[in-house]
């Protein structure tokens, strides 16, 4: 087994840093990112997502919700340094795995596949190795919720289409259930479709607790 990507980084000066002046996304006990590119088509459902929650949705004080865009490589990078990190991360993305457009499923860090073709994928190794040694290393629980894309542009064209549209408030239901710490401000009108299959465990985070494109 190859030494710890952790072992490898100096972070004695990381550790002297004190926590308040971390940023949220590493304070807070429960961290979503929504990952993608919103130039290509269906590949920008992560932010999407994000961007839904934010208008629609009251989002607890122990969740940090970021629409990371295609830059979520250097703020994993950042959390495998921090000295003080989230409990609980959920990657939401797009991803064409042959399924049916719009389908949502949870996928294990794992089982990322590692070749992709361009470099605005979440899914290039890089990426995949900082989520499993978060995982692995860091203590950090790590899952990814994805939504199967429809056929991408080659070219820059902006929107979702319809059948990944209408994966978004599912999607968004379903992270309500399973990472929002109760918040009465939270439960809204239901959604429809909620994918309640994909949610294995109930949070256990209290509130105010520590915390593609292919």
């Amino acid at each position: 087994m190859t030494r710890s990507l952790i072992e490898s980084l100096n972070v004695k000066e990381m550790g002297e840093i004190d926590p308040c002046d971390l940023p949220d996304f590493c304070r807070k006990p429960v961290l979503v990112l929504g990952c993608g590119n919103i130039l290509f088509g269906d590949d920008g459902f992560g932010c999407a997502v994000v961007e839904y929650m934010e208008e629609h949705r009251a989002v607890p004080e122990a969740v940090c919700l970021l629409d990371v865009g295609t830059g979520v490589r250097k703020l994993l990078f950042t959390l495998c340094l921090s000295p003080v990190r989230p409990k609980r991360l959920l990657i939401l993305d797009a991803i064409d795995a042959g399924r049916t457009p719009g389908e949502i499923f949870e996928m294990d860090p794992a089982e990322i596949p590692a070749v992709k073709l361009d470099d605005f994928s979440l899914h290039q190794l890089p990426t995949s190795n900082l989520l499993r040694e978060l995982q692995e290393s860091c203590g950090v629980e790590v899952r990814v919720l994805a939504c199967q894309t429809g056929p991408l542009p080659e070219e820059i064209s902006q929107g979702l289409s319809s059948a990944v549209s209408a994966a978004i408030p599912p999607a968004a239901e379903w992270l309500i259930q399973c990472y929002f710490p109760e918040n009465p401000r939270s439960q809204l009108a239901p959604l429809p479709q909620t994918p309640k299959p994909f949610c294995t465990a109930s949070p256990e985070t209290p509130t105010g607790s520590h915390p593609q494109r292919q």
